[in-house]
């Protein structure tokens, strides 16, 4: 299972910042974004839903991140990021040793927060043996080689991170926005020609015939698909 497929519980007492959370993770690829505004709710919602993933801020009113940490270790190691106060080492320190995983101090730019959760989920799920079957190719993501006709290309690094996005989306459109944003982060107005080469010479290291694609296609006006082969995923 891909880590975009991944529950995550985001807790936060301020409810403008879990819908900005919300809306970070929904962009990025994320589809399963729960959201709880007290330590009490998040502990119901654990239960229930069973979360692979909490980010927990520290500082709430009544049960605060830290009590909610405490009660979840008990029985479960699922992976935690506590969000906490800049400059608040003692918090940091007493979340790391009840079992948090990473912490992230707010004020914070989303791409650091997708890029932390990503590590984290990474690490705690890890995915073996990716492999791509394409009409003609086959694509190995962890060597980021491909094998077409007996042959074996390698992917550039740039290559490697906009096919694992189309992957990880494999038969749903992906936009332009979110592959630039893939190689690029939050800034990558400007990128869309760049792409567009990247997309071309990834075309001729996976397509039969290139200027005739079937397995990355365009979607006109808004990105691009990618079709595995039988829709298998290795």
């Amino acid at each position: 299972m891909s880590v975009y497929e991944k529950v995550i519980l985001a807790v936060d007492d301020d409810r403008e910042l879990l819908k900005m959370l919300d809306s970070i993770f929904q962009k990025a690829g994320y589809r399963h974004i729960l959201t709880a505004s007290s330590g009490r709710e998040a502990l119901m919602l654990w239960k229930e839903k069973r979360p692979e993933l909490l980010i927990l801020d520290v500082m709430m009113p009544g049960m605060d991140g830290l009590e909610v940490l405490r009660r979840i270790r008990r029985t479960s190691r699922v992976p935690v990021l506590m969000l906490t106060a800049r400059g608040e080492a003692e918090d940091r320190i007493a979340g790391l040793e009840i079992g948090a995983d990473d912490y992230l101090a707010k004020p914070f730019l989303p791409k650091e927060l997708l890029l932390r959760v990503g590590a984290i989920l990474q690490r705690a799920y890890p995915e073996r043996n990716r492999r791509a079957e394409l009409a003609a190719a086959t694509v190995d993501l962890e060597k980021a080689e491909v094998t077409k006709a007996g042959e074996r290309i390698p992917l550039t690094a740039r290559e490697l991170q906009l096919f694992e996005k189309l992957y990880e989306n494999a038969g749903r459109i992906v936009t332009t926005g979110v592959l630039c944003g893939a190689v690029c982060g939050e800034y990558w107005q400007g990128y869309e020609s760049t792409l567009s080469t990247h997309i071309r010479h990834l075309r001729e290291k996976i397509e039969e015939n290139p200027s005739r694609p079937v397995s990355l296609v365009t979607v006109k006006g808004l990105g691009y698909r990618l079709h595995l082969k039988e829709g298998r995923k290795g």
